[in-house]
């Protein structure tokens, strides 16, 4: 009754999101109270139960989600996130322009998702292509999957974020370990656009263009563009240095104020007073209207997540280790099994965060029958669940539609580029955290 019970939740909410577009909470809820039901539980311990899990999930979470959604839009809307490509691009140089690209959109989809970041950036496309004579299709792929590389891997993103919530990991580690481990996938991204962009022919259509704003903002210095970006992330892996076992900065005053700035919520909230002054000129009606839209798009990822987190609470009340009779199963198999899970959620209904959300709430039951339970083990579950994640992009993914319309490619041509180069960064991503598994 278990494993059909976990197989036809999984099943409904593949259905009910691909194929009736039902909103993920809904089908996540729905999910939670039919396995409640089919499990036995009276209706008391399902609401009590569900309220439980997506309460504990967003404790930690649902403000950092917030701040980090409210530095994303601010970026976008200065055009901080131009001022960071072109930044990146002058440091690199002209002649490895899709290399750059690539990794701008590494360093842009830290705070932005990865498909407004496409949206964004892809006018450089053309435009380096020309002063380059790297043919555009190059530069397309490198920097689409440079923006979905950071995208499954390194919080505050939501996805990555939303599993350490729910597996309980420790998000410095998550962080640092993520960032290790998509620099190398963007990478693999850089060189299947290399090796496949000079086949692959743009479709001879209109082209995308993305308005600009009417407003008039201030030119940027491009260090205030990554303070944002770049102060939580040194805060928080701070706090994890300092948490360290071996208390390198001692355990006086040091590691009080570390333990505190570096907390993520209060990293994220130093991060957004970074933003405030990418807007300087910016009247402050308009500036409030930033944050109202940033708090709404952070609303429903919230909502999603914390319905992730009711789903899991639901499963933890099975015993899904011998269900499937994994009793003896290594850390690295338990990897492999984190990864193989997060694939065919992610094939099957398109949505990477969706995947990641899923996941993380049937495998943590999991983790200490894989022996995953030290924090490192967690932080690498947390990553191969996202190397899954990504898995492929293929034409259920809106950010697949994002990369092809907006770089004039058809669906054979993004199929061949995009999705294939999702594939190998998946595979690259899996290696890495298996790496670092042994070791760490």
């Amino acid at each position: 009754m278990e494993l059909l019970t976990l197989f036809i939740a999984i099943l409904f909410i593949i259905i009910a999101t691909v194929r009736f577009k039902m909103n993920p909470v809904l089908s996540l809820t729905l999910a939670a109270v039919f396995s409640g039901l089919m499990l036995g539980m009276d209706s008391t311990k399902i609401v009590s139960t569900l309220g439980e899990g997506f309460g504990k999930t967003l404790s930690g979470i649902g403000l950092v989600i917030a701040f980090g959604t409210i530095i994303g839009v601010f970026l976008e809307k200065t055009g901080g996130t131009k001022i960071l490509a072109n930044s990146i691009l002058s440091l690199i140089g002209l002649k490895r322009s899709p290399l750059a690209l690539n990794l701008a959109g590494f360093v842009i989809s830290i705070p932005v998702f990865c498909d407004s970041g496409f949206v964004i950036l892809s006018s450089l496309n053309k435009a380096l292509s020309k002063k380059s004579g790297v043919p555009v299709m190059v530069f397309a792929i490198a920097l689409a999957t440079g923006l979905y590389s950071a995208h499954v891997f390194v919080p505050p993103t939501p996805g990555p974020l939303a599993a350490a919530a729910v597996l309980e990991a420790d998000l410095g580690l998550v962080m640092i370990l993520g960032l290790a481990t998509a620099i190398p996938v963007s990478l693999a991204g850089y060189f299947w656009a290399r090796y496949i962009g000079k086949s692959l022919k743009e479709q001879e259509k209109k082209e995308h263009t993305v308005p600009d704003e009417d407003i008039e903002i201030p030119k940027i210095k491009p260090i205030l563009a990554f303070l944002p970006l770049l102060a939580p992330v040194l805060l928080i892996a701070l706090k994890s240095i300092a948490d360290y076992p071996t208390h390198p900065f001692g355990d006086g005053m040091i590691f009080k104020v570390f333990g505190f700035i570096g907390s993520p919520i209060i990293a994220l909230l130093i991060g957004v007073f970074f933003a405030f002054p990418l807007a300087r000129g910016v009247e402050s009606k308009e500036r409030n209207t930033w944050v109202s839209s940033a708090l709404k798009q952070a609303g429903a990822i919230v909502l999603i997540t914390g319905a992730g987190g009711a789903f899991g609470a639901i499963l933890r009340t099975m015993d899904i280790a011998s269900i499937f009779d994994i009793g003896e199963a290594s850390g690295t198999t338990g990897l492999l099994i984190c990864f193989a899970i997060a694939a065919v959620l992610k094939t099957a209904q398109g949505s990477s965060t969706v995947s990641i959300i899923t996941t993380a709430a049937i495998i943590a039951p999991l983790l200490g029958t894989f022996g995953l339970e030290s924090l490192t083990d967690k932080a690498l579950s947390v990553l191969a669940v996202g190397a899954g994640a990504m898995t492929v992009s293929h034409i259920n993914d809106s950010y697949f539609w994002v990369v092809s319309q907006f770089s004039n490619m058809d669906m054979k041509t993004a199929l061949r580029g995009h999705t294939v180069a999702t594939f190998f960064q998946g595979l690259t991503g899996l290696l890495v955290i298996i790496v670092l598994h042994a070791l760490l």
